[in-house]
């Protein structure tokens, strides 16, 4: 999980195809890489982390303040997917942690 999240970031901060969404970021991506990885741990199955470190997510309440459309949103898939191709070496677990980002994704989009 350390790998993926830390290599969706480093995409996100040099892929020209995701600036829109690097743009709605702080410019240091290291708080929000810590807590995503806190985050998909236990949304993946693992030890509740963020929460235990910061409560309840609600990442949707928290995301509110960007707006999140659909170029932002197809930005962080292209980021994830990249991520986890380079990451990740087995296809079916690729699949099986893909499935649930993918809603993930689409209930943080806040806007059309």
């Amino acid at each position: 999980m350390r790998a993926l999240t830390h290599r969706f970031y480093e995409l996100m901060d040099t892929l020209p195809e995701a600036k829109r969404c690097r743009a709605i970021h702080p410019a240091d991506l290291a708080e929000s890489e810590e807590k995503l990885y806190d985050y998909l741990t236990g949304y993946l199955g693992g030890p509740p982390i963020y929460m235990q470190k910061r409560g309840h997510p609600m990442l949707r309440r928290r995301h509110m303040v960007a707006e999140i459309g659909p170029q932002e949103r197809d930005e962080w898939f292209l980021c994830f997917r990249q991520a986890l191709e380079e990451t990740v070496e087995h296809e079916k677990l690729r699949e099986i942690i893909w499935a649930p980002i993918e809603k993930l994704g689409h209930h943080m989009q806040n806007k059309e």
